[in-house]
């Protein structure tokens, strides 16, 4: 065990082989139809995609969700028959029946495989049809099932609508034109300010623009009697006087560099006042009103969200926009929205807890050149009504298996409830993505002082269960393939999918994620009081009666 245990001072990132059981990243349908009101998701797949759907979101069927199955037969595989017939006869279907803003092909394993030309199919489709149609390979290929998610929503971006180059250039030059106006009005008045106040400055006289060098000569002797041009040449003794026009000269060019300062300072200052803010991510109504009112505590409005509730409101992306993601499974989103919207990202640690929803919001803060308000002070506040869950959890351990991309944030915020972190798998890392959230777990396990959980990218089942043997974590937070079978061997566990459909961003959710936490260890208290009232020392009685 000492092995497993042993205390690093910095962050040590591991890689395995292993296989990664999660679900299927088609799994995003179930929140983006509702989340983006007036669209419609149709998969294209085969039945064993229509079985998932209908098991993993059979009882949404009731409330006619707007999200279908477009199953491939074996013609279709075999390519007999013609896919852009079918798909358009799929279409116009839906539009007849729902008539939808905007109408989303999920592609999947099959689709990649036989190397369906969706891309090429949907502009033409999309003239036709007169809807837009987005295109997106949420197919099992990727590495965790939130990744479905990423995929729609890095498609979506190309889908943003942007200002026109005239209007942009337009606007570029407007705020060039008033920063340079409000820098010759503060030249100006330190002009004004520095003659009257200052007597000991230098400005020569002007003439029409033009001016003799005799009468700049004659004009600096007026100003300072020392300096006379009708000195003796064989005068080369240096006094102090004759040090007086270069000392004038020396405080004029530092004058000028401040104002060359101010000039940068005031033209760095209109570009932020005129950036927008964009944040990406898909969360539910309530929490996403909660971030934005958040933000605009601290002076700062948001532009817009992706997605965002309905399609005709997507933001506009320019390279005047700053983007910041709330969750960590959307890298590919980022990365689209710097290289292809050409935007400028955020990288702050995810407001996941009320730790990491300060830290987001100060570095928003900081960026726009805001000083926080108030968020210390809100941040105990919230430490302080947790009190009751922290007890339970506090000195406790906790294994993350690995299946939805959010490990790191949790094992973060846990490590700050007082929780022990012994290992966090996770399917897939992009340290560039996630280097905020990075840096914050490592400073807060230093101001814990806990040892620096090990982080196992793709990890090995196999290898991860003999860790587990060895570790006896008090629970392990693990995908639902291996909920049970660790349960049959008296581990304590929880399901992390889960934590994907909770509500567990910004600083009134925290309470959500010590919740879901506390409530496998409080049935393990509920079980042993029990297993004591037969006289049993362990709760395998219990167990074995039921």
């Amino acid at each position: 065990m000492t092995t497993l245990l042993e205390e690093k001072e910095k962050l040590t990132f591991e890689c395995e082989t292993g296989n990664y059981h999660t679900f299927c990243p088609i799994s995003c349908v179930s929140w983006l139809y509702q989340k983006i009101e007036d669209s419609f998701f149709l998969v294209i797949g085969t039945k064993t995609c229509g079985y998932f759907l209908q098991n993993a979101l059979g009882v949404m069927i009731f409330a006619e969700p707007r999200y279908a199955m477009a199953e491939l037969e074996e013609s279709d595989i075999s390519a007999k028959l013609n896919d852009y017939k079918e798909l358009k006869r799929l279409c116009f279907q839906i539009k007849e029946d729902r008539n939808p803003s905007v109408i989303v092909w999920i592609g999947t394993c099959t689709t990649e495989i036989i190397k369906m030309d969706l891309e090429g199919m949907a502009p033409e489709l999309e003239r036709e049809l007169g809807i837009p149609i987005v295109v997106a390979r949420a197919n099992g290929l990727d590495y965790a099932f939130t990744q479905g998610e990423d995929t729609v929503l890095a498609a979506m971006a190309q889908r943003c609508p942007s200002l026109p180059i005239n209007v942009e250039e337009k606007s570029q030059k407007k705020s060039f034109n008033q920063s340079s106006i409000g820098l010759e009005n503060s030249n100006n008045s330190n002009n004004e300010n520095d003659t009257l106040e200052n007597s000991k400055t230098f400005f020569p006289k002007k003439n029409d623009g033009i001016q003799n060098p005799f009468e700049f000569f004659k004009s600096l002797e007026e100003f300072l009697p020392s300096f006379s041009i009708l000195k003796s040449k064989t005068e080369n003794t240096f006094t102090k006087n004759n040090f007086a026009p270069f000392v004038e000269q020396q405080n004029k060019l530092q004058l000028e560099s401040s104002v060359n300062l101010n000039k940068e300072n005031f033209v760095q200052n209109s570009e932020l006042g005129n950036s927008k803010l964009v944040l990406f991510g898909s969360l539910p109504n309530t929490v996403a009103t909660q971030l934005k009112l958040e933000l605009n505590r601290q002076g700062i409005e948001i532009s817009g969200w992706l997605p965002s509730t309905r399609y005709s409101d997507l933001p506009i992306l320019d390279t005047n926009t700053y983007v910041c993601g709330v969750n960590p499974f959307l890298s590919r989103t980022a990365t689209t929205l710097m290289r292809r919207r050409k935007c400028k990202l955020i990288s702050a640690p995810f407001p996941i807890g009320p730790d990491g929803t300060k830290a987001w919001i100060e570095k928003i803060c900081s960026i726009y050149g805001k000083k926080p308000i108030g968020l210390e002070e809100r941040e105990t506040k919230i430490w302080e009504g947790l009190e009751d869950s922290l007890k339970l959890v506090r000195g406790k351990s906790v294994f993350f298996m690995g299946d939805n991309l959010l490990e790191i944030s949790l094992a973060r915020f846990l490590i700050r409830c007082g929780m022990i972190v012994y290992e966090v798998g996770i399917p897939y890392l992009d340290q560039r993505f996630q280097a905020a959230e990075l840096a914050l777990l490592e400073k807060t396990c230093f101001e814990m002082n806990v040892p620096i959980p090990r982080i196992v990218e793709k990890p090995d089942n196999y290898y991860q269960i003999s860790r587990i043997r060895e570790l006896q974590p008090d629970l392990v937070i693990t995908g639902m393939a291996h909920a049970n079978p660790l349960e049959a061997r008296n581990i304590t566990t929880k399901w992390s999918v889960e934590f994907t459909f909770a509500q567990i961003h910004g600083f009134t959710n925290a309470r959500e994620i010590l919740d879901l936490v506390t409530r496998p260890l409080r049935r393990n208290q509920n079980i042993n009081s029990f297993s004591e009232s037969f006289g049993s020392k362990t709760s395998t009685f219990v167990q074995n009666q039921f």
